[in-house]
Parts: structure tokens; sequence; C-alpha cells
């Protein structure tokens, strides 16, 4: 006779138990830091599989389909707070943020298509710098001359990797770079949803907008894929879906100030798949700029702590 599910799952909890206790024991930024490291590697999985379906489908499709993959996973929490999840007194800026990702995630994925993998990873993380810029232009934030100039280095990075000339010019580079800023007012919009809209609202019209904007373009631009396709297609979904999970994970483990580093991670990961699976072996100017692009966001993201801490409460007397 069989052995139980019960049975089963009692003796797998049994073997895993010392481990868990384990994971446990370790402190929160080292928990944090693991899982965003494996954020990271699950990303290059991603970026990897969206390159080789890049290569028979429209990037518009590929798109869609990862968005209504994306809905369906979402679609329970959706469902269980409709119709209360699309109340919201600024519908005008939810689309206006659905616009700007529609725009990011399309410039974004046609960089990844058609760049080394390591290049297009190292670009995009060019959005901090254009966080900085715009968080002074729209949110009045601060910025002193230390993060300036960081920000400054940083996009002499992205200059290096990109090496804009009249003779040399890389639309696709630009494309990454457009990407980037059009994240980074993602960003900005999102703070500014965040002080009164909860995140399944947040979370339902970005998502329905975005797969209403999308479908146009991938029905003019649409190329049947075969099941295999479909297949890589629902796995692009559900790797997104568990980038954006670890990445919860790792911030709710530790502080962001340590775990954020370890986001760099990608550029590893894509270099490694990139030599691999393309061949891609980086460039002297890809690294040098993404070197550069790292020291200075997290330059930024250093001082950013500093400010952010609270001020010293004076002993009792």
């Amino acid at each position: 006779m069989s052995p139980s599910v019960d049975t089963l799952t009692a003796r797998l909890r049994a073997r895993l138990t010392p481990y868990l206790e384990r994971w446990d024991e370790l402190p929160a930024n080292a928990r944090g830091s693991v899982w965003m490291v494996v954020s990271s590697l699950v990303f290059a999985v991603m970026a990897t599989c969206i390159k080789l379906l890049g290569q028979d489908l429209p990037v518009v499709e590929i798109l869609l389909f990862r968005q209504l993959f994306v809905l369906l996973f979402v679609s329970p929490a959706i469902f269980r707070g409709f119709p209360a999840v699309l109340r919201t007194t600024r519908r005008h800026l939810h689309f206006t943020r659905s616009l700007l990702a529609f725009v990011a995630m399309t410039a974004g994925f046609t960089a990844l298509v058609h760049l080394p993998l390591a290049e297009a990873t190292a670009i995009s993380f060019a959005r901090t710098l254009f966080t900085t810029m715009l968080a002074v232009a729209f949110l009045h934030e601060v910025v002193g001359w230390r993060r300036w100039s960081a920000t400054l280095v940083g996009f002499v990075g992205v200059l290096v990797i990109v090496r804009p000339s009249p003779d040399n010019l890389n639309e696709y580079a630009l494309l990454g770079l457009l990407s980037a800023c059009f994240v980074a007012a993602l960003q900005i919009a999102l703070r500014t949803l965040a002080r009164t809209e909860r995140p399944i609202t947040i979370m339902t019209y970005q998502n329905v907008t975005l797969s209403v904007l999308l479908a146009g373009p991938a029905a003019y631009f649409w190329v049947t894929p075969s099941w295999q396709q479909v297949a890589a297609l629902a796995a692009v979904g559900c790797l997104m879906s568990v980038v954006q999970w670890t990445m919860i994970k790792a911030y709710g483990a530790g502080d962001a100030s340590a775990i954020a580093p370890m986001e760099y991670g990608r550029i590893v990961f894509a270099t490694i798949a990139g030599i691999l699976v393309f061949s891609e072996v980086p460039t002297v100017y890809t690294a040098i700029g993404a070197t550069l692009i790292i020291g200075s966001t997290l330059y930024t993201m250093r001082r950013n702590a500093i400010r952010q801490k609270p001020a010293d409460v004076p002993p009792p007397p």
C-alpha cells in the first residue's frame, strides 16, 4: 500500500526542517541577499528566453503573451476585490503610468533582443540615474553635489557603452537608454500613486491597460507561434512572477541599502548566459561602462540611505 499524501508531506517536512532552521538562523540581510541573487538568476533566465523568442516573434507579441500570463496569475486577487479594486480618484495617473510602461517595455525588450545580454542589462541600470533627475523635476527633491557628481559619472559609463558618434550610432542601445528613462518615470509615478492607492488597484489598472494597449500592435505584427514557443511564452510569464516575488521576499527580509547592490548580479548572470547561449563576449567598453554605472548607482543608494536615516533621538533626562 502506497503512503498517503499526508505521510509524504510529513516525511518531506521532517527532512527539510534542519535546513529551514539553519536558514532562519541566518542574519536578515544574508537571507535578503540570497533572495536577491535568486531573483537576479531567474531574471537572466527570463531575459535569455525573451532573446531567443525575439528571433522569430515580434516584441509586442511577446509582451502581450507575457502580460496575459501575468494577468492570469493576479486575476484571483482582482476578482476577490472586484469592483472595489477599480475605485480611484487618480485614474488619469494610472493610465499615464500604463503608457509609460508600454514605451519602457517595448523599447527595453527590443534592445534586449538585438543587443548582447550583458550590454542591454548594464544599460538598464541607468534607470537609477534618471530617477535622480526626475525626482528633482517632479517631486522637488533636494540633491546635493555629491549625488549630482555620481549621476554624471554614471552617464559617462552609459556613453562608454553606447559610444555615440556619427559613424557609430547604435539605435538599439539608444532604445535601451530610452527604456531606462521611462522606467525611472514609472518609479516616480509609482511613488505618487503609492501614497493613496492600494497595491492591487495599481496592479489591476497597469495589467489590464497594458494588455489593451499591446493587443492592437500585436495583432498587426502577429506571427502564429508554435506550441513550443507558446510554452516558452508561458515560462516568461511565470519567470517574471518569480522575479517579482523573490524581490519582494528580498526587501522584506533585510535592509534595502544592504539588499539592493545584490541586484547587480543580473549583469554577471546575463554575461554568463550571453557567453553560453549566444556566444557573446563582452567588450572592454561594456566592462568599463558597467563598472562606472554600478559604482555611481551604489554611491547614490548609499547617499540616499544616509539621508533617510531618522534623526538621533536625544537621551532621556
